[in-house]
């Protein structure tokens, strides 16, 4: 059974397991918890390890090493009634005796996960944070055992690798364990990886048994199902054993930082910061009342980051009066994208009352614009960005635009106009990858052998799937916006000259458009044309933007043959399809190895994000009609309960029962949602 209540300023979402039948979570729940930093702490509910990316603390360090799985697992039993009880139920060690302590309930109590367990007479209260800004996770027992002495055994195990690394290949690396009281220090002997910190604080009796060194075998069955590499081994220098009588708290910290980062306050302190943060995150939206809402606010701080692990812009930004920051599109494995932080942009930050975020992140991509783009993404722990993409610059112009429009700060527009005017001469004379305008349409045409440049970007060794060379909608429809809000910047700035010139450039792209785009034969339009293939008619949600952006590209009168044709093939519950049903490359699931994954990402797959421009579209064929579009959202509610939970998925299967697949939560997902959902309220 589950529920989800909220109090004015803290939302609580609770999963509970019947105690008749010692129901277990599913196994495809999941938690997540992170640092701001990129850094996380991430796990199935029921315990155990199912992804190489699971881990109680993934820390983010600066380049070359990127985020590292540190501590895998911490094992914990609780000796009680003369047997011991496993905490977790996956038991990472394999071994036979334990019995399983009963998962009465989990919750995500202001965002942050809480495990509640029954042990006999015995109740154990769990729960995980970490401090904002820091490599450093804990994790907090609440033991109550009322009239019997019981002990908390304690099991970290580690193998520290880089979180994307193969299982397997874990290396070989001495860690020297030093044992001062309860302070445990673990001295790493390689560049490649970082020296540890733990920490046991409680009132309790301690005995730390760290001369027992124990190796164990572990399986992740979600690697096994992807494809990958499946099987590794993790260690453990021992354990730690807290004597309880009757009651005690009991707090675990596993830190990169130094001592004095880690010691420099107590384990209470520390939630009731990081919980007072979050309060804080709460109170800024002003939707005291609207618990999808706050869930969705707190789930959108886990993506806005500092980009610690590119140590040298973080300096260049501070030093010019700037905070470097930027989104992490999804977690556990991307890093962070151009196209994805724009697109997230609104709803991450201007939704909740985050603009001076919003700025900062603006100015950390205007730094990286070289030859008129910004880049596609910032691979794992390097320093510079790859440029492969058609869309994440005048996606970038449409964020700006947005958020002027919502704070009226003309001085980051002032600050930028030179570099927009340098993005749009950059795409009229032709820029990187073939990005560059048709002198014979005023169309943008982009592509390159090898390369995927719009948001459907799946490739698989030298194969594209799908490539959509030529000239795509939605890049036309961009392209168009970006024209249209830099002239009218232009204008404002006094330089009507250069403003009129791009007035006639999007006039002559909009008549173009509307005369190449619209399928008359079928009510939509081409999804690209001038293709390798010629013009494709493949049913597709990227016409949607040509209606759902400020300045719309796309003839009114042909909004409600479109949006139709769009809502009849392409709406689910959960998202937009990527393409629809009926067409011969149509995938209805998406599961399997890289490469079978990768043929349907595009080719069916719902994606999340793009439930906000359409319903930006469909609002504006139907104005006012904001509670009648608030049902395109309604699959969203039940999902927060599913995959990770109180966060969204990147992608769903495009059939019914519309399984959550890819990344477990997604920044564009939970933007757009969130965006949407307060826009029809």
């Amino acid at each position: 059974m589950t529920s989800a209540t909220s109090a004015v300023t803290r939302p609580v979402r609770r999963l509970r397991f019947g105690e008749g039948d010692r129901a277990r979570p599913d196994a495809s729940l999941e938690w997540l918890v992170t640092n701001g930093l990129g850094g996380y702490a991430s796990g199935p509910v029921r315990g155990g390890l199912t992804r190489r990316y699971h881990g109680m603390l993934v820390a983010s360090l600066p380049a070359p090493l990127g985020r590292m799985v540190c501590l895998s697992a911490l094992r914990t039993t609780l000796v009680t009634g003369g047997r011991d009880v496993l905490i977790d139920h996956e038991d990472l060690m394999r071994l036979e005796g334990p019995d399983a302590a009963y998962l009465r309930e989990f919750r995500l109590d202001a965002g942050l996960p809480v495990w509640v367990y029954a042990a006999g007479h015995a109740v154990i209260e769990k729960r995980v944070v970490m401090p904002t800004r820091q490599n450093t996770t804990h994790v907090r027992f609440h033991v109550s055992s009322p009239g019997e002495r019981t002990v908390l055994r304690l099991m970290p195990f580690t193998s520290p690798r880089a979180h994307e690394g193969p299982v397997s290949a874990t290396p070989d690396v001495p860690l020297r364990v030093s044992v001062h009281g309860s302070l445990v220090d673990l001295a790493s002997a390689s560049d490649d990886v970082p020296s540890m910190r733990w920490l046991v604080s409680t009132q309790a009796s301690i005995a730390c048994h760290l001369d027992r060194p124990w190796s164990s075998a572990v399986e992740y069955a979600l690697e096994r199902d992807r494809g990958y590499d499946f099987a590794g081994t993790l260690w453990t220098p021992g354990e730690i054993a807290i004597a309880i009588d009757n009651e005690a708290t009991v707090d675990f910290a596993v830190s990169t930082e130094p001592w004095d980062v880690v010691l420099a306050a107590p384990a209470a302190t520390v939630v009731e910061r990081e919980i007072a943060r979050r309060d804080d995150l709460l109170a800024r939206t002003a939707r005291p009342d609207d618990t999808m809402a706050a869930e969705l606010t707190l789930a959108a701080d886990q993506f806005i980051v500092t980009p610690v692990g590119r140590f040298r812009e973080v300096a260049e930004g501070r030093a010019e009066g700037e905070e470097p920051r930027t989104i992490i599109a999804g977690y556990p494995w991307f890093t962070d994208w151009g196209r994805d932080t724009m697109i997230s942009l609104e709803g991450l930050t201007l939704a909740t009352g985050r603009a001076r975020e919003a700025a900062h992140i603006l100015h950390t991509f205007a730094h990286h614009i070289r030859d008129g783009l910004i880049p596609n993404l910032f691979p794992e722990g390097v320093h510079q960005g790859l440029y492969h993409t058609a869309d994440a610059t005048l996606w970038f112009v449409h964020a700006v635009g947005r958020y002027v429009d919502v704070t009226g700060d003309r001085a980051m527009l002032a600050a930028l106009l030179p570099a927009f005017v340098d993005i749009v001469e950059h795409h009229i004379a032709g820029t990187r990858f073939g990005i560059h305008v048709d002198p014979d349409d005023g169309l943008l045409v982009e592509g390159a052998d090898h390369y995927q440049l719009t948001w459907m970007d799946a490739k698989v060794g030298d194969w594209v799937v799908t490539p959509r060379r030529g000239k795509a909608v939605e890049i036309n429809a961009l392209w168009y916006h970006a024209l249209c809000q830099i002239a009218a910047w232009l204008d404002a700035d006094g330089r009507r000259v250069r403003a009129g010139a791009l007035r006639q450039a999007a006039a002559r792209a909009c008549a173009s458009f509307n005369q190449r785009f619209w399928n008359e034969a079928t009510g939509h339009l081409y999804d690209v044309v001038d293709g390798e293939g010629g013009d494709d008619p493949a049913c597709r949600p990227n016409q949607i933007l040509a209606i759902a952006l400020p300045h719309a590209v796309l003839d009114p009168a042909r909004w409600p043959s479109v949006l139709d044709v769009v809502e009849r093939t392409l709406v689910t519950p959960v998202g937009l399809r990527s393409l629809a049903p009926g067409h011969p490359d149509y995938q209805a699931k998406y599961f399997g190895d890289l490469q079978a994954r990768d043929a349907s990402y595009h080719q069916g797959t719902v994606w999340a994000w793009l439930i906000g421009p359409f319903i930006d579209a469909w609002l504006k064929v139907h104005p006012g009609e904001t509670a009648t579009a608030r049902r395109f959202l309604a699959g969203f509610e039940p999902h927060l309960d599913a995959a990770c939970v109180g966060s969204i998925s990147e992608i769903f299967d495009a059939a019914p029962p519309f399984t959550p697949r890819g990344c477990f939560a997604q920044a564009w997902s939970v933007a757009e949602v969130l965006r949407a959902w307060i826009k029809t309220a």
